[in-house]
């Protein structure tokens, strides 16, 4: 299969969006951009092309899906809204929507099993990109979209890198740019409560527990399990084909003689302790000097894949502060170490 890149630039974007729309609408599958990472699109309702989905990105069928509406309207197309928390779900889609917020809730009969994986429940979002909202409203339909990676490996911010990744394997790819945010949605599931709604945070993103603490109580879910109840939350994801290391201190690496390291850094500076520790075979700088948690955020999983590609025998990361992104920085961090370690 050949695979073809149209741009959506500034001046043309809603012909590159009418492209998509005639690739969906025939049952097939096309990565499209988003605020977060690009994304490997279906019509959700098509359960042939969804499972394109799942072939194209050697995906397991337990690993559940993410539906992107064109708006809030289509939501009741696909989930219930359970009245007990119909006023926080109106709250926060009212303050996130558009944006990188995914809702986990009941899900239509209308929704294929297949892009549940079986669950009882859908995640649903509505992006802030305006050309992934264009295909979906032109599409009419609901769209399921993973990340445009193959299975467990770095997500994709940009569509050179989606082109490393499914070249061959997908018809099209619709160039948007960079992605303004750079790490995938944060994703949550609510529960009532007696005085307060609990917002249980399934996995971190862009839209931080800081925030969402406005509209309930907020926890983090402990359960890992073999069996994710949510997109992109299984213990090992986001992994480059090299080993990453993630310490506690950076008195903890010791390096193995006759291997070479690349260092993933924060800052890029010394005071973070583990610029020094080692002659480095390259170092690449999240937030060069300044230490901005958001700038750190679009630039992870680009400096992540460049290091992937230097050959290393090992990356070793520098942990962030969790607080705000950091949280998402550091779950990705740990997904990662944790698929090639």
């Amino acid at each position: 299969m050949q695979t073809r890149v149209e741009r959506a630039d500034f001046e043309d974007w809603r012909t590159a969006a009418g492209e998509a729309v005639k690739v969906l609408q025939a049952g097939g599958i096309v990565a499209v951009p988003t605020e977060t990472v690009y994304g490997l699109a279906a019509d959700a309702f098509n359960a042939e092309a969804v499972a394109k989905v799942f072939e194209a990105k050697e995906r397991p069928s337990f690993d559940p899906l993410i539906v992107h509406l064109a708006d809030g309207g289509q939501l009741e197309r696909v989930a219930v809204v359970p009245e007990d928390i119909e006023p926080v779900v109106r709250k926060l889609t009212a303050n996130f929507w558009p944006g990188p917020l995914t809702l986990v809730l009941p899900k239509r009969e209308a929704v294929p099993d297949i892009v549940t994986s079986g669950l009882p429940t859908v995640a649903v979002r509505v992006s802030k990109h305006e050309v992934m909202r264009a295909i979906a409203k032109g599409l009419g339909r609901p769209i399921a979209a993973p990340s445009a990676n193959r299975f467990g490996r770095i997500s994709p911010t940009s569509a050179a890198a989606v082109q490393q990744e499914m070249d061959g394997r997908i018809p099209l790819i619709i160039d948007g740019g960079a992605c303004s945010e750079g790490l995938e949605s944060t994703i949550v599931a609510i529960e009532p409560g007696e005085k307060r709604p609990t917002i249980r945070i399934l996995r971190p993103g862009p839209v931080t527990r800081e925030e969402l603490r406005r509209f309930g109580r907020v926890v983090k879910s402990g359960r890992v399990t073999a069996k994710p109840e949510a997109p992109g939350t299984l213990e090992a994801h986001y992994a480059p084909a090299t080993p990453l290391l993630l310490f506690d201190q950076p008195e903890d690496f010791v390096p193995e003689e006759g291997k070479r390291y690349a260092l993933l850094s924060y800052r890029g500076e010394a005071r973070d302790g583990y610029l020094h520790r080692h002659d480095w075979a390259r170092v690449g700088v999240l937030s060069p000097g300044k230490g901005k948690l958001a700038e750190a955020a679009i630039r992870f999983f680009f400096a992540l894949r460049d290091l992937d590609a230097c050959g290393v025998d090992a990356i070793v990361a520098e942990p962030v502060s969790e607080v705000g992104l950091g949280s998402a920085i550091m779950d990705r961090l740990r997904r990662a170490a944790a698929g090639r370690s």
